[in-house]
């Protein structure tokens, strides 16, 4: 009802400003509708009375800077509020707060994402999305939810219909009164500073033993964290972790379905079915028929012949008005204009656009008509023009850049119809976009174009003989039509010319359309009901149409309401959100009138949320003069045309009833009156009856188009001749669409007529009514239920965004995520919104979704205002925003993922079978259970006496290499000997530590790495309880300066002797060692679970590995070879300082720093000195790939040419790194590197070289593994190219000397070939024990000698902690025999188990690298069992919030894990040893102690 008029000028001033404040804050959006009726009527309670309207609540919000521009406007020109009000309803808004009371008792607090103050987005407000901008693209209405007739709707829900006065302000105070209890436990890293963290720069390559920052993994354990559960008391990071562990405590709805079939891996059992989940129990539903369609004796036989007579015999009668951009008439066309333009386009068109002899375009040829919003007669003139020509018109909006939303499908759809020419007026071509010379720009996937002008001046007039050829209507295509469908892409629905006369004709008889009405149409006149009403059978009527286009209804939203009333007009063709523009601006109308109207006819009826619009403009205008019959819901489909229509009522007779439908029942696909919960009901009014001359039957919208029961949710199919016959072009898509037959329960056909499938889901209810519940373009299944986008977005709306969402704009849809779809919410984020509020938004919007609709929400997303893709009427693009979400170029502001909510077909966590060794495994010679025994070895190595050792150690060390240098290394050997027996007073048999001088050249020269080196060297000499140091004097001086000593405490270390300085004197012995077996050095290193171990190496052990490298790659002293490798530990350390001088040869040393500065220094040393060996780690490899990788030609050009190499080793404690090793080869191929030079090297702590690829062995060979099969500790060799495949590689030739076998770690007993287990190795190399554990103290000796449970108990083998296999090959060895390859599948102490699998992080973290173009490394840790992500950005901090889903997605899909927590940092932030391994334990460390400085930390719910 209409407000009382209040005379404003008699009040106090005082009242007036209060009054004024109300106003803005109503325009601003900072209050609701119902509010301000609330405070205003308190304001004038002392004076007059208001009465409080029942106006539904401002649309969505307007951003601060366009308020402020448009601050003295008036009111109707802003969009106000925060709703869009298609979706409007108290009784929903009751239901979410209801909800949410209960949520909020609950008090469950969420852990707040962390996010670093630069990478807030500012939203850009440069386009002003206008006032109407829908929350999803202008025909989008979604789901398939079922629904039951109601005789009589329920009281309850229509005394709420119109007008409660209590739910929007309730709702109101409870969104923004409520407690935040996630802000005290989390404060926001803006607004605590992090704890001093080392300054960041590019990658840094921390040495072994730097990595854990003083201390290791079980130290950290027990020295930070002092709580019971293991977090560290000083974290923020780890509270919110705890936080996290704490909401995913809460019991989780009993899973909807469990279903996962792994190939033959596992048995699932069955899902039970829920014996509570409503079936249908009706009857066989009966088509509907609708009446009889009319026969006339003057219907014209084409629609061209009714222009023909109108515009001959009512020339002068007005066809269409248009209007400017106030809303006032610009121009009449009369029918006789329409006529004879429209004449004069179609003889051009055929006989001027060509040749005398060769005309462009003959009849039956397609054209596109661009034509914009705001000239509808010049589309008229270019339609009519095209019918009379013969041609077919296909109707497209104008593009405005070739970054459209949606241009590329557009494309296809021009493609696909064969268009080659388009019609357009000369101010749309000037304003189209150009390239530099002028000419039209050649849109992203559009076939190329010529563009005819249809201007009247440029048309040519036809000679007195020359008259279009109109034939009787008949099954020709008239027109097609473009449809966009629930992927984007872009049909044409072809319309035939008997087709679009018998629509005309149903509709005039449905609409009881009259000669010379007048028709106000505000929809888009180029498709749907704006052309069938507006344009086609306006005209077969001689109907006058005043159209009121898009860009009139921003800058004037009463504009159709003022033209109804100033020309009389009888019917209105309008959409919901044309009803709220009205009624925002209806305080300026007091003088309108709507009684002329007849019919108010509501395109988009069929949305099930617009009766809340309907009765919401009745309650304003009834008063205006609008009867309340006069109000036509319809239902449309571009396939199906007009499917149904409310017939204009009578005066005084009851209104139609509506379906109150119970939510849980439509996801079920059933109608059930909602009797129970309140909070879950959907009110559904009818969209009328069949139109005349139609047949609908309901079919289930799955599988065959089976007849659905009377209380069952369909598919509504029509057969009528007034529908598409047919998607142009595309003959395969139309069979399943056009010529549907539906079936009985049997199979049975029902008939012969084919049916088209409308798209809407709906059913039949009392006395043939029509009610539809969603389109089947937005229907989400999850979880075997059906959801309604549309209804999820009524949802979202009702928690009341006025703080959050910028006008209202949400789009929902689902994406295919792990077997099942996952529904994901994307609004636009108001520009002055704060981080708090927009999270507390997101929590309550989960809730809410989570207790009306009973589905948990994947993804819920904030993205800055104005930044999602629109349609061509400001509505969000669907498709277009679900691709950028899967591309990774959405970029939120805020994002919420909720995995562990909503994946509940997760497999059910392996159960591990207690382990023994029972009777399979009774071995027969080298036989287990049938198969061949694991296991290889190298060469012989030879038998080497042990005084034979002695003596070759002792002389072979100072055998002149190079003359000069070999001199200088003996002497200074010498001296180094003497000042150590000097000066330290050092016995045999004591530590002394060389690392300290080894590590110079690496870390001398980074000040930003110096520290954490100082950390590292505090604790060393304790661990290696070593008895002096040797160090430079560089860092003798560093050592003792004031920055170390906070760090270092130099006086509790040992005596530090400088190299520098040594005496000159000889010592007076050289010592011998009395037996080979005596300790000669040891090897201490870190390992990638921050585990400090030291190694004791025999002189024997050194002697048999310099010896078994000497064979296997033929080192001998003519021979040069090239290191570029750490030499702190390992094979480096023996390649760097022992194997040349064992053997003989040169060795080139270049420390791998020096690549930093010189990046062809490794490469050009190659090239320079003829190298054929040479040995690198993954790190150089990688710094020259993707360093050098695309500076070929530069080096080919200057000389470089590794031809020469012909083998270049990897040393790595790690699986091959197959897809570096590839791209290395592929990348210098082109400078002469073979394709088969590059290998790989493997050891372990417990062994230093097992496997070393030699120059007379076969080339590494390549299998694939089943990754699944690896979880479950088993290996299943598939096809290249197979779903889930891993590629391994062979980590080169087993070493003479060595031999290996395949134990499974649990039983100790030998398995089978091509069987996972732990890699057990025996070799006179192998270390002789442990120095000292630290951090580990668990580990036992019997690492370095254990024995097999069965089968050969005698022998002494040492396990390596490796996982891997062995498979015989086809191939043979220098022997003669088939070659036994190694295959290395990852450490044991690495392994992650989750559900009670085996996981490496190497294949997670190579699945994460691959989900989007701007991650660069990545790094996976647990954490309580959590998953823990970390994921390095290399591009845009916008880009940081993309990777968060990119990451869930990839993770889930292919390794079935949901991630607990994903981090995004800097480039450079996972730390990497000298040997190019991540040290995955030192930044889980650095995480939990809150000192990464994270870009982004998401906690996935």
């Amino acid at each position: 009802m209409a407000e009382p008029d209040v005379d404003v000028s008699a009040l106090p001033q005082e009242v007036r400003e209060q009054l004024a404040e109300l106003d803005l804050e109503l325009s601003e959006g900072d209050i609701t509708q119902k509010g301000y009726e609330k405070k205003r009527a308190k304001v004038l309670s002392p004076g007059p009375s208001s009465a409080s309207a029942s106006a539904p609540e401002p649309g969505p919000s307007n951003s601060s800077s366009s308020s402020s521009r448009h601050r003295h406007t008036r009111r109707p020109h802003r969009s106000g509020g925060t709703r869009d009000e298609r979706y409007r309803s108290d009784i929903h808004t009751e239901a979410v707060q209801a909800a949410l009371a209960k949520h909020k008792e609950e008090k469950m607090a969420l852990p707040m994402p962390t996010k670093r103050r630069s990478a807030y987005v500012q939203s850009p407000i440069d386009n002003c999305t206008p006032p109407d901008s829908s929350s999803s693209s202008d025909d989008e209405a979604v789901s398939s939810e079922s629904a039951e007739p109601q005789h009589s709707p329920d009281t309850w829900i229509n005394s709420s219909l119109h007008g409660s006065s209590t739910s929007s302000s309730a709702s109101s105070t409870l969104s923004h009164g409520e407690s935040r209890p996630t802000q005290a436990p989390q404060p926001q890293s803006q607004q605590v500073p992090p704890p001093p963290a080392p300054a960041r720069g590019s990658r840094v390559d921390l040495p072994p033993n730097a990595v854990v920052r003083g201390m290791s993994r079980g130290q950290s354990r027990s020295s930070m964290m002092e709580t019971a559960d293991g977090v560290p008391v000083s974290s923020r990071v780890s509270t919110k972790i705890q936080q996290l562990l704490n909401t995913l405590k809460r019991p989780k709805r009993p899973p909807l379905s469990e279903f996962f079939m792994d190939d033959q891996e596992e048995i699932v059992e069955v899902p039970q079915v829920d014996p509570n989940t409503p079936k249908p129990e009706g009857r066989q539903i009966i088509p509907v028929k609708g009446e009889p369609l009319g026969v006339v004796s003057n219907w014209p036989p084409a629609l061209q012949a009714a222009l023909t007579r109108w515009g001959a015999t009512q020339g002068k009668s007005p066809a269409l008005t248009a209007l400017d951009i106030t809303g006032k008439p610009l121009y009449t066309l009369t029918y006789g204009k329409l006529w004879s333009r429209s004449v004069k386009l179609a003889y051009t068109l055929l006989n001027k656009l060509g040749t005398k002899n060769e005309q462009i375009l003959k009849p039956g040829d397609r054209v596109a008509l661009v034509y914009p919003n705001s000239d509808p007669a010049m589309f008229w003139v270019a339609f009519y023009g095209c019918l009379l020509a013969e041609v077919i018109p296909v109707p497209i909006e104008v593009p405005l850049s070739r970054k459209d939303a949606g241009s590329s499908q557009v494309g296809f759809l021009l493609g696909s119809c064969g268009v080659g020419l388009a019609l357009t007026s000369e101010i749309c071509l000037k304003g189209l976009p150009k390239t530099p010379t002028g000419e039209i720009l050649q849109f992203k996937g559009w076939p190329r174009l010529k563009w005819v002008v249809t201007d009247s001046k440029y048309l040519t007039k036809p000679s007195k003989d020359w008259q279009p050829h109109i034939p009787t209507a008949n099954t020709d295509t008239a027109y097609i039509e473009y449809k966009a469908s629930k992927e984007g892409t872009v049909m044409g629905v072809a319309v035939s010319k008997v087709a679009m006369l018998t629509h005309c004709q149903a509709l005039t008889q449905a609409c009881n359309y009259c000669e010379g009405e007048t028709l106000v149409n505000v929809l888009d006149f180029k498709k749907d009901m704006g052309l069938w009403h507006g344009v086609l059978t306006s005209v077969m009527n001689r109907i006058h149409t005043i159209s009121v286009p898009y860009a009139v209804m921003k800058a004037c939203p009463q504009s159709w309401v003022q033209r109804v009333h100033i020309h009389k007009a009888r019917v209105a063709l309008v959409k919901c959100r044309d009803l709220h523009w009205a009624m925002m601006a209806h305080r300026d109308q007091r003088d309108t009138s709507l009684a002329s109207l007849r019919m108010l006819i509501v395109a988009d009826g069929a949305n099930p949320w617009s009766v809340s619009s309907c009765d919401a403009f009745l309650n304003v205008f009834q008063a205006h003069g609008l009867k309340p019959e006069v109000i036509c819901p319809c239902a449309t489909s571009p396939e199906a045309m007009t499917v149904a229509i409310r017939r204009p009522g009578v005066a005084g007779a009851p209104l139609p009833a509506r379906a109150i439908l119970s939510m849980t029942g439509l996801s079920h696909g059933v109608i059930r009156v909602n009797t129970e919960d309140k909070n879950s009901a959907l009110t559904v009014q009818d969209v009328g009856h069949v139109m005349p001359g139609a047949l609908m039957c309901i079919v289930k919208p799955d599988g065959p188009p089976m007849l659905c029961k009377t209380d069952e949710i369909g598919e509504i199919v029509v057969n009528s001749r007034a529908g598409g016959t047919m998607y142009y072009g595309l003959s395969g898509v139309t069979k399943n669409t056009f010529e549907v037959i539906p079936v009985n329960a049997s199979g049975t056909p029902i008939g012969e007529i084919p049916f088209v499938r409308s798209g809407l889901l709906g059913f039949v209810g009392p006395g043939s009514l029509i009610f539809v519940v969603g389109k089947n373009e937005g229907l989400l299944m999850v979880s075997g239920r059906r959801h309604n986008a549309d209804d999820l977005v009524a949802t979202a709306l009702a928690v009341e965004p006025v703080k959050t969402v910028y006008r209202g704009r949400i789009a929902v849809f689902s994406v295919t995520v792990f077997f099942d779809e996952r529904i994901v919410i994307v609004a636009e984020q108001r520009p002055d919104a704060s981080e708090e509020d927009s999270f507390q938004w997101m929590s309550r919007v989960l809730q809410a979704i989570d207790s009306i609709h009973q589905v948990g929400l994947y993804c819920l997303a904030l993205v800055p205002a104005n930044t999602l893709p629109k349609t061509p009427l400001g509505g969000i693009h669907i498709s277009d925003t679900k691709q950028l979400f899967l591309e990774g170029a959405l970029h939120p502001c805020n994002i919420l993922m909720c995995p562990h909510t909503c994946v509940t077909n997760m497999p059910k966590p392996r159960q591990k079978q207690p382990v023994g060794v029972g009777p399979a495994s009774i071995m027969v010679g080298n036989l287990v259970a049938g198969k061949r025994i694991a296991q290889a070895a190298g060469r012989d190595l030879g038998l080497i006496e042990d005084q034979d050792l002695v003596r070759k150690v002792n002389s072979d060390l100072y055998l002149a290499v190079c003359t000069a240098t070999c001199v200088q290394l003996h002497k200074r050997a010498e001296k180094i000997a003497a000042a150590l027996m000097e000066r330290s007073g050092i016995n045999i048999g004591e530590n002394v530590p060389l690392r300290l001088h080894l590590f110079t050249p690496s870390f001398g020269c980074q000040p930003n790495t110096w520290f954490t080196f100082l950390a590292s060297l505090s604790w060393f000499p304790q661990v290696s309880k070593a008895a002096c140091i040797l160090t430079t004097q560089v860092l003798t001086k560093i050592l003792r300066s004031k920055e170390a000593a906070a760090t270092v405490n130099i006086k509790t270390w040992p005596i530090i002797i400088d190299t520098d300085d040594l005496p000159r004197k000889r010592p007076p012995t050289i010592y011998k060692p009395p037996n080979a077996e005596m300790i000669a050095y040891m090897d201490f290193s870190v390992s990638t679970t921050g585990m400090l171990t030291g190694v004791k190496i025999s002189h024997a052990a050194v002697s048999a590995l310099c010896r078994s490298i000497k064979l296997q790659c033929e080192l001998y002293s003519s021979r040069q070879i090239a290191i570029c490798l750490d030499p702190y530990c390992g094979l480096g350390f023996v390649l760097w300082c022992l194997a040349s001088v064992y053997s003989g040869h040169q060795s080139i040393l270049i420390p791998p720093m020096e690549l930093e500065s010189s990046l062809t220094l490794w490469l050009g040393t190659l090239s320079q000195y003829r190298i054929r060996d040479t040995f690198c780690s993954y790190s150089v490899m990688e710094l020259c790939t993707k360093g050098l990788g695309g500076q070929t030609d530069i080096l080919k050009a200057r000389g470089v040419n590794l031809s020469c190499v012909r083998s270049c080793v990897v040393v790595a404690e790690e699986r091959p790194r197959l897809a570096l090793t590839h791209s290395f080869s592929k990348l210098f191929k082109d400078i002469g590197l073979s394709m088969r030079a590059v290998s790989t090297a493997f050891g372990s702590r417990v062994n230093l070289a097992i496997c070393l690829q030699g120059t007379t062995g076969p080339d590494p060979s390549t299998v694939y593994v089943d990754m699944k099969s690896l979880r479950h500790d088993r290996v299943r060799l598939v096809e290249r190219g197979a779903p889930q495949s891993l590629p391994l590689m062979e980590s080169g030739t087993i070493l003479p000397g060595v031999r290996v076998i395949i134990v499974n770690p649990e039983t100790r007993g030998p398995l089978g070939d091509s069987h996972l287990g732990e890699i057990w190795v025996n070799s006179p190399h192998s270390a002789t024990g442990y120095y000292t554990i630290y951090g580990e103290e668990n580990l036992q000796a019997d690492h370095f000698n254990t024995k097999l449970s069965f089968g050969d108990p005698q022998t002494l083998w040492a396990r390596t902690g490796y996982l891997g296999f062995v498979k015989r090959t086809e191939l043979t060895d220098s022997s003669g025999d088939r070659h036994d390859a190694l295959f290395v599948v990852g450490s044991l102490d690495e392994t992650l188990e989750l559900r009670g699998l085996r996981y490496h992080p190497i294949d997670i973290e190579t699945s994460v690298s691959r989900a989007h173009r701007s991650i660069g490394e990545s790094a996976v840790f647990t954490w309580t069992n959590l998953l823990v992500v970390v994921a390095e950005l290399c591009g845009s901090e916008q880009d940081a919030l993309d990777l968060v889903p990119l990451v869930t997605n990839v993770v889930l899909e292919e390794h079935h894990l949901i991630v607990g927590v994903v981090v995004i940092v800097d480039p450079g932030v996972i730390p990497i040893n000298s040997r190019g391994e991540k040290q995955r334990m030192h930044l889980r460390d650095s995480f939990l102690a809150d000192q990464l400085d994270p870009i982004y930390v998401a906690y996935n719910m």
